[in-house]
């Protein structure tokens, strides 16, 4: 293959995205930035495997993510958790708070290695904060604030983890008896990704991530089915009618998988060591019950702002899902501006005195859950689908037409109404999905949730005899269930179902 001359724009450094590229030079901070990040054959997925360590200039980062998974570092809100736990996990702490502050300008040439920063500075965060002991206050360090913040704002994505990092960029291939230097390159596929990094070594965690990475490599095809509705959209004759409602037909399976696969992850993670030992670690500061997570040294960077996105990572960040939403219309009822996934305030407004001069927003108001969640995918993608949504001829309006226009003609009328079932068709298996997503939270959080209240309840009434256990579950079941994301998540996921539902368009007979 031939070299590039060193004044072609391909072979140009990454531009510090702080300050963007020079005008009229696209944008390269990847191969694929042109078409948002998207791969044909692996979607959202990179077709090459991430980065697995950093170079040598910041392998004190690297041996101490090591040293958190060889070591096993505890949860330090688990019961009876001995000293000794508590005394490594402390000297692991400190050697976090003993490093030296080192610089990125030089992982600033690569989103590659922006990513691998990203998910080890990250992971090094989570088991700092998550191996305290739950009374002790949230400190982040300045050898980990400074670099941790900086990443962050080249990749535009908040300083926790991610989908993208436990998803996305955070598997390699299987390695076969044809992987040679004559093999050419193999992509990610279904049977061949393997997980990269786990908090707790099980492969509880990491079958629990790969379900996710394989979901996104089957989600091609409903990509692929997007891009040709979108042409034929273009198009919009009677033979385009008909293609669209075949493709229809064919999201419906693709999502029926999806669902399928979803409902997969039962046999591969037991529920009771994702919700006591996997879990805790993806906790951001919205689900630890107020407490702030502080961090220090912020001040020593002045282009720094302080964080206010610090949720866990979540299904929720996934840009496949939230593309078949756009892409059906169904967004608009799924992302409404109400299904926030918190409680309001009582009296559901905010103290004028009290809210900020400057501030337009005097009701109550939060960004719709799944919308915020959009802010925590790589910004590729976050471009791919406002580029979506942004698409001048919708599926749904297509089919509104198509089905309850004007025309006079019997065969249109046929046509219209076919595409119309299809479309139907599409959106339940959508609400399907989100049946299934429930079954699986309900089995993976709900379910060991009442029975860690319980437990919790049957010992504080063991422990002081004021409070009896029918009480204290009482009380405790009363209390919203949080998401890692910091939803309400009962709450939440039965609006973002029934909404879908609302979807639907009625037919007219």
């Amino acid at each position: 293959m031939a070299q590039l001359p060193p004044t072609h724009f391909l072979s140009l450094p990454r531009p510090d995205i702080l300050f963007g590229p020079p005008a009229g030079v696209p944008d390269t901070t990847t191969l694929a930035a042109h078409d948002f990040d998207v791969d044909t054959r692996t979607g959202f997925m990179p077709p090459q495997p991430p980065l697995r360590r950093l170079g040598i200039e910041w392998e004190p980062w690297e041996a101490l993510l090591d040293d958190a998974i060889s070591q096993r570092l505890q949860l330090g809100s688990k019961p009876d958790l001995p000293e000794s736990e508590r005394q490594k996990s402390e000297s692991w702490r400190e050697r976090v708070r003993n490093l030296p502050i080192l610089p990125i300008d030089e992982l600033k040439n690569s989103e590659i290695t922006l990513r691998r920063a990203h998910l080890v500075l990250s992971w090094i965060m989570h088991f700092y904060v998550h191996s305290l002991p739950p009374s002790d206050p949230v400190r982040i360090p300045p050898p980990l604030t400074l670099p941790l913040l900086q990443v962050s704002a080249q990749l535009q994505l908040p300083p926790v983890v991610t989908y993208s990092d436990d998803v996305l960029y955070n598997f390699y291939l299987e390695e076969t008896e044809s992987s040679d230097s004559d093999t050419p390159d193999i992509l990610p596929t279904e049977s061949n990704i393997r997980c990269l990094t786990t908090f707790t070594s099980t492969n509880d965690e990491a079958e629990f991530y790969l379900t996710s990475g394989r979901m996104e490599l089957a989600g091609v095809e409903a990509l692929e089915l997007m891009r040709s509705t979108m042409d034929e959209a273009f198009v919009g004759d009677d033979i385009a009618v008909r293609r669209i409602t075949e493709y229809l037909h064919q999201m419906v399976e693709v999502i029926h998988r999806l669902k399928a696969m979803l409902l997969d992850v039962k046999g591969k993670c037991d529920p009771h060591i994702f919700y006591n030992e996997i879990r805790p670690w993806f906790r951001g500061e919205d689900s630890q019950s107020g407490q702030k997570w502080v961090f220090e040294g912020i001040e020593q960077d002045p282009t720094l702002a302080e964080p206010h996105e610090l949720s866990g990572p979540s299904a929720g960040q996934s840009s496949l899902i939230h593309a078949i939403d756009t892409f059906l219309g169904v967004d608009q009822y799924s992302h409404h501006q109400q299904l926030t996934g918190h409680h309001p305030p009582e009296d559901d407004t905010l103290d004028v005195h009290t809210a900020s001069a400057s501030s337009s927003i005097i009701p109550y108001q939060k960004s719709a859950f799944l919308q915020r969640m959009q802010l925590y995918m790589p910004r590729h993608h976050r471009a791919f689908l406002t580029h979506l949504a942004n698409n001048p001829r919708p599926l749904r309006n297509l089919v509104l037409q198509a089905a309850f226009g004007d025309s006079e003609d019997a065969e249109a009328k046929k046509r219209g109404a076919a595409l119309l079932e299809a479309y139907n068709a599409a959106v339940t298996a959508l609400k399907e999905f989100r049946d299934a997503h429930m079954i699986i939270v309900a089995l993976y959080i709900i379910g060991p949730a009442r029975r860690a209240k319980q437990v919790t309840a049957e010992l504080q009434g063991n422990k002081d005899g004021e409070k009896g256990v029918v009480e204290t579950v009482a009380e405790a079941a009363t209390a919203p269930l949080k998401g890692t994301g910091g939803t309400d998540m009962v709450r939440f996921l039965k609006s973002v179902r029934d909404q879908t539902k609302e979807a639907l368009l009625s037919v007219i007979t």
